[in-house]
Protein backbone atom coordinates (compact mmCIF):
# COMPACT_ATOMS: atom_id res chain seq x y z
CA UNK A 1 0.00 0.00 0.00
CA UNK A 2 0.99 3.70 -0.87
CA UNK A 3 1.89 5.77 1.98
CA UNK A 4 2.02 9.23 0.13
CA UNK A 5 -2.16 9.53 0.48
CA UNK A 6 -2.78 13.84 0.51
CA UNK A 7 -6.35 14.93 1.72
CA UNK A 8 -6.34 18.11 -0.60
CA UNK A 9 -6.62 18.40 -4.27
CA UNK A 10 -4.37 21.11 -4.15
CA UNK A 11 -0.76 20.17 -5.06
CA UNK A 12 -2.70 16.45 -5.41
CA UNK A 13 0.49 14.48 -6.76
CA UNK A 14 3.25 17.77 -6.17
CA UNK A 15 6.58 15.35 -4.91
CA UNK A 16 4.90 11.67 -5.94
CA UNK A 17 7.78 9.89 -7.59
CA UNK A 18 5.46 7.84 -8.71
CA UNK A 19 1.72 8.21 -8.76
CA UNK A 20 -0.38 5.28 -8.01
CA UNK A 21 -3.42 5.38 -10.37
CA UNK A 22 -6.14 2.98 -11.06
CA UNK A 23 -7.28 2.71 -14.48
CA UNK A 24 -10.99 1.42 -15.35
CA UNK A 25 -12.09 0.09 -19.03
CA UNK A 26 -13.94 -2.68 -19.84
CA UNK A 27 -12.06 -2.90 -23.07
CA UNK A 28 -9.12 -5.80 -22.36
CA UNK A 29 -7.08 -4.10 -25.35
CA UNK A 30 -7.83 -0.47 -24.28
CA UNK A 31 -6.82 -1.41 -20.39
CA UNK A 32 -3.85 -2.82 -21.47
CA UNK A 33 -2.76 0.56 -23.45
CA UNK A 34 -3.24 2.96 -20.81
CA UNK A 35 -1.11 0.89 -18.31
CA UNK A 36 1.67 0.56 -20.65
CA UNK A 37 1.39 4.42 -21.60
CA UNK A 38 1.20 5.46 -18.13
CA UNK A 39 3.81 2.96 -16.65
CA UNK A 40 5.96 4.57 -19.48
CA UNK A 41 5.59 8.17 -17.20
CA UNK A 42 6.90 5.79 -14.19
CA UNK A 43 3.14 5.34 -12.53
CA UNK A 44 2.60 2.48 -10.88
CA UNK A 45 -1.31 0.70 -12.16
CA UNK A 46 -3.54 -0.62 -11.19
CA UNK A 47 -6.58 -1.96 -13.77
CA UNK A 48 -10.29 -2.70 -12.82
CA UNK A 49 -12.05 -3.82 -15.85
CA UNK A 50 -16.04 -2.22 -14.55
CA UNK A 51 -17.11 0.26 -11.82
CA UNK A 52 -18.37 -1.89 -9.21
CA UNK A 53 -14.54 -3.43 -9.10
CA UNK A 54 -12.96 0.13 -9.45
CA UNK A 55 -14.97 0.32 -6.42
CA UNK A 56 -14.07 -2.27 -4.26
CA UNK A 57 -10.76 -1.55 -4.98
CA UNK A 58 -10.78 2.06 -3.51
CA UNK A 59 -13.04 0.89 -0.44
CA UNK A 60 -16.14 2.08 -1.95
CA UNK A 61 -17.96 -1.03 -2.48
CA UNK A 62 -20.80 -2.64 -1.18
CA UNK A 63 -18.90 -4.02 1.69
CA UNK A 64 -17.23 -0.50 2.51
CA UNK A 65 -14.15 -1.18 4.85
CA UNK A 66 -12.85 2.46 5.03
CA UNK A 67 -10.08 1.29 6.96
CA UNK A 68 -9.17 -0.48 3.70
CA UNK A 69 -8.99 2.72 1.45
CA UNK A 70 -6.60 2.16 -1.43
CA UNK A 71 -3.96 4.75 -1.93
CA UNK A 72 -4.50 5.98 -5.42
CA UNK A 73 -3.50 9.46 -7.09
CA UNK A 74 -5.64 9.59 -9.87
CA UNK A 75 -8.08 7.57 -11.08
CA UNK A 76 -9.02 7.58 -15.30
CA UNK A 77 -11.77 5.58 -16.57
CA UNK A 78 -14.06 4.87 -19.57
CA UNK A 79 -17.02 6.63 -19.95
CA UNK A 80 -19.40 4.21 -21.83
CA UNK A 81 -18.91 0.52 -19.75
CA UNK A 82 -21.83 -1.86 -19.10
CA UNK A 83 -23.12 -1.98 -15.37
CA UNK A 84 -21.81 1.48 -14.38
CA UNK A 85 -20.89 4.34 -16.54
CA UNK A 86 -17.58 6.21 -16.28
CA UNK A 87 -19.86 9.09 -15.14
CA UNK A 88 -21.31 6.95 -12.59
CA UNK A 89 -18.31 5.97 -10.97
CA UNK A 90 -17.63 9.79 -11.04
CA UNK A 91 -20.67 10.48 -8.95
CA UNK A 92 -19.52 7.46 -6.12
CA UNK A 93 -16.04 9.00 -5.81
CA UNK A 94 -16.94 12.54 -5.41
CA UNK A 95 -19.79 11.73 -3.16
CA UNK A 96 -17.01 9.36 -0.73
CA UNK A 97 -15.44 11.85 2.18
CA UNK A 98 -12.63 9.94 1.94
CA UNK A 99 -12.09 9.92 -2.22
CA UNK A 100 -13.50 12.59 -2.76
CA UNK A 101 -9.94 14.83 -3.49
CA UNK A 102 -8.78 12.11 -5.73
CA UNK A 103 -8.72 13.07 -9.46
CA UNK A 104 -10.75 11.83 -11.78
CA UNK A 105 -10.07 11.86 -15.45
CA UNK A 106 -12.92 10.44 -18.09
CA UNK A 107 -12.56 8.55 -21.57
CA UNK A 108 -14.50 8.27 -24.56
CA UNK A 109 -14.30 7.52 -28.00
CA UNK A 110 -17.40 9.19 -28.34
CA UNK A 111 -17.09 13.48 -28.86
CA UNK A 112 -20.23 14.44 -27.15
CA UNK A 113 -20.48 17.92 -25.60
CA UNK A 114 -22.87 17.44 -23.11
CA UNK A 115 -21.73 14.12 -22.12
CA UNK A 116 -17.91 15.95 -21.63
CA UNK A 117 -19.75 18.76 -19.44
CA UNK A 118 -22.11 16.96 -17.47
CA UNK A 119 -18.45 15.12 -15.99
CA UNK A 120 -16.35 18.19 -15.88
CA UNK A 121 -19.60 19.45 -13.65
CA UNK A 122 -19.63 16.64 -11.66
CA UNK A 123 -16.18 17.37 -10.87
CA UNK A 124 -13.99 15.33 -13.61
CA UNK A 125 -10.53 16.82 -13.77
CA UNK A 126 -10.37 16.14 -17.43
CA UNK A 127 -12.19 14.76 -20.35
CA UNK A 128 -9.62 12.73 -22.88
CA UNK A 129 -10.38 11.37 -25.84
CA UNK A 130 -9.98 7.57 -27.49
CA UNK A 131 -7.81 6.49 -29.15
CA UNK A 132 -5.31 7.68 -25.92
CA UNK A 133 -1.72 9.03 -26.97
CA UNK A 134 1.45 9.44 -25.23
CA UNK A 135 0.96 13.14 -26.00
CA UNK A 136 -2.15 12.77 -23.69
CA UNK A 137 -0.20 10.99 -21.03
CA UNK A 138 2.14 13.52 -20.60
CA UNK A 139 -0.53 16.37 -20.78
CA UNK A 140 -2.49 14.44 -18.27
CA UNK A 141 0.50 14.08 -15.94
CA UNK A 142 1.64 17.54 -15.95
CA UNK A 143 -1.67 19.09 -15.62
CA UNK A 144 -2.01 17.20 -12.22
CA UNK A 145 1.43 17.91 -11.33
CA UNK A 146 1.08 21.39 -11.73
CA UNK A 147 3.77 21.89 -14.55
CA UNK A 148 3.89 24.88 -16.59
CA UNK A 149 4.79 23.57 -20.00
Amino acid sequence: MESGFASSSKGFMENVDQPHVLAVDDSDIDRKLIEKLLKNFSCKVTTAENGPMALEFLGLGDHQNHSNISKVNLVITDYCMPGMTGYELLKKIKESSVMKEVPVVIMSSENIPNRINKCLEEGAQMFMLKPIKQSDIKQLRCHLMNCRS
